[in-house]
């Protein structure tokens, strides 16, 4: 049997930087960092507006997380949490190697997976030309051709704010509806250095290495096309873990972790959750930090009030 005061699920920003106060709170502290080791950060090629780095690379600044809370005394287990019951006390969960554990508090750190298209060498140019985040590698376009991938709000967001980067951007929109807000629409459509490509879809990725091009299709017309580009940005949504506490903790209508952001409580006293899992506006490494040592604060408070 596997006890522990803290069970920390997820090894993003949000989970490493809960871990690092729990730790340091004296609090035996087990983190188990699920498949998506260092979480999305880990597609992310260069890092420019985490405090104290110039310039880091998304592997990098992970690889920095996980070695400062293990050399404190974290417990990293490079596996996946599989089950967790969350109607009992101490919480009961199952590791992927069948090990049974109990934990007097939780917190969720599982983040939100990008939804992908799942085009030819999109894995090869993930990093290297691909992104899902034009706050974080936009900078890195600067003057240069790139395309922005989908149809609501998000796209249009990223549009438009790579414009004021990039010399052109293309907006590739698998239909000719938009459904992100109208206003959006209309700076978009009215926007010089914006071209949008309606009823197009990417079918594959190519460049040696780094991202070259792009083969797009008309669904109308089938004429392909050899687009050259830059860099893509995705932003076709994503998709908070919560398959862990399904039917469990109360979700927010867009599927994410309800919680209370003085405390990043759920709705299950003793659980809480942090990062991407419960935030649906803002997707930067800095808050997802922020969310997790206040997740930390209010796990140690909640331990220490119910001994």
């Amino acid at each position: 049997m596997i006890d522990c005061d803290v069970l920390i699920i997820g090894s993003g920003p949000a989970g490493y930087t809960a871990a690092l106060y729990t730790t340091r709170a004296g609090l035996k502290t087990n983190l188990y960092t699920g498949v998506n080791i260092g979480g999305q950060l880990m597609y992310t090629h260069a890092v420019e507006n985490f405090p104290a780095f110039d310039f880091i690379s998304g592997p990098d600044l992970m690889e920095k997380f996980q070695h400062q809370v293990k050399s404190l005394g974290t417990n990293i287990f490079n596996e996946k949490i599989t089950h967790l019951k969350c109607d009992t006390y101490p919480f009961e969960f199952k590791t992927e190697t069948n090990q049974i554990g109990q934990a007097k508090t939780v917190i969720l750190a599982t983040g939100a997976n990008a939804k992908w298209l799942g085009a030819t060498n999109e894995e090869k140019y993930k990093g290297n030309g691909i992104s899902v985040c034009a706050t974080c590698d936009g900078f890195f376009y600067r003057n240069k051709t790139i395309a922005v991938i989908g149809g609501g709000s998000t796209a249009l967001y990223e549009a438009l704010y790579l414009s004021h980067i990039a010399e052109k951007v293309y907006l590739i929109n698998r239909s000719d509806i938009f459904v992100g807000e109208p206003i959006l629409q209309k700076q978009v459509f009215n926007h010089p250095k914006i071209h949008v490509l309606y009823h197009t879809i990417v079918q594959s990725f190519e460049g040696d290495s780094r991202l070259k091009s792009i083969n797009i299709v008309d669904t109308k017309t089938q004429k392909r096309t050899v687009l050259p580009v830059n860099g893509v940005f995705e932003a076709i949504g994503t998709e908070p873990e919560t398959s862990l506490v399904h039917q469990q903790i109360l979700l927010t209508p867009s599927g994410h972790i309800l919680t209370d952001k003085r405390t990043m409580a759920t709705s299950v006293n003793g659980i809480f959750a942090c990062g991407d899992v419960q935030e649906d506006t803002y997707r930067q490494a800095i808050i997802a930090a922020g969310s997790g040592c206040i997740a930390a604060l209010s796990a140690e408070k909640f331990i220490f009030s119910n001994r």
